[in-house]
C-alpha cells in the first residue's frame, strides 16, 4: 500500500504518518526528516535547503525529488510506504509518477489532512522541538514537564525558524498558492480522500485509517 499524505503545516501529518505507518506494517518516509538529516551532517543540500525552510519557503524540486527517488527504492519500503511532506507540488507529483512508472508501481491512495487557518496559527506558533531526539511540543497543547526541557531525554527544546510567526504566515501562503493544487489533481484521478484534522490525535488517526481501508 503506498499512500501519500496531504495538509497544510501544522496539521498533524508527521504524527499522523507515524501512527499510520505503524498499524498499517509500513514505512514512514518524512521529506522533512530525510532534509533534517542532511543538515545535520552539513551535506551541501542540507546547507542549501536551510535557506529555503528558513524563509518558509518550499525546497525546489531538484534538490528532493532524487533522494525521494532514492529512498522508495530500498527494500524497506517495497512492501509500501505513506509519503510525509511530498510531493507539495503538481510538478513533484508528476515526477513521482515518472520514478514510480520505472519500478510498475502506482500510488493507491491520497489523503488530504484539513484544518483551518486559524487553527494552523495557533499549532505552529507554540510549536518547540527536542534538539536531540526531534520530539515535538506546543506551549498550550503539549507542555514539556520541565520548561526548556525534553521529557525524553533532558534535551534543549527549540523552536525552528519557519515556526516563528513571521514563517508561519508565509508557509500558510506558499502551502495554499503550490500545494493546494494537488488536491485538485488527485481528486481527477480518483484517489483522494479528504479527513478533518481539528479532531483529537486520535480521532483523526482513525479517520485516517478507515478513509484508505
Amino acid at each position: 500500500m503506498r499512500i501519500i499524505l496531504l495538509g497544510p503545516p501544522g496539521a498533524g501529518k508527521g504524527t499522523q504518518a507515524k501512527s499510520m505507518s505503524e498499524s498499517l506494517d509500513i514505512v514512514h518516509i518524512s521529506s522533512g526528516d530525510l532534509l533534517r538529516d542532511h543538515q545535520s551532517r552539513g551535506t551541501e543540500l542540507g546547507d542549501t535547503a536551510r535557506s529555503y525552510m528558513q524563509q518558509g519557503l518550499l525546497v525546489p524540486d531538484d534538490l528532493i525529488i532524487g533522494m525521494i527517488e532514492e529512498r522508495i527504492k530500498l527494500p524497506d519500503a517495497q512492501n509500501g510506504y505513506v509519503l510525509d511532506g511530498f510531493p507539495r507540488t503538481v510538478e513533484q507529483a508528476l515526477a513521482l509518477e515518472k520514478a514510480l512508472e520505472k519500478q510498475g508501481e502506482t500510488i493507491d491512495t491520497v489523503a488530504n489532512i484539513s484544518v483551518s487557518e486559524e487553527e494552523l496559527i495557533l499549532r505552529l506558533g507554540g510549536r518547540w522541538i527536542c534538539r536531540n531526539c526531534q520530539r515535538p511540543y506546543h506551549e498550550v497543547n503539549s507542555a514539556p514537564r520541565k520548561h526548556g526541557k525534553c521529557d525524553d531525554c533532558e534535551g534543549e527544546l527549540y523552536q525552528r525558524e519557519d515556526d516563528v510567526s513571521e514563517a508561519v504566515s508565509k508557509r500558510i501562503k506558499v502551502f495554499a498558492e503550490q500545494t493546494v493544487p494537488l488536491i485538485g489533481y488527485y481528486s481527477d484521478k480518483e484517489i483522494l480522500v479528504q479527513v478533518d484534522g481539528e479532531g483529537s490525535i486520535e480521532g483523526v488517526r482513525k479517520s485516517l485509517l478507515n478513509a484508505v481501508a
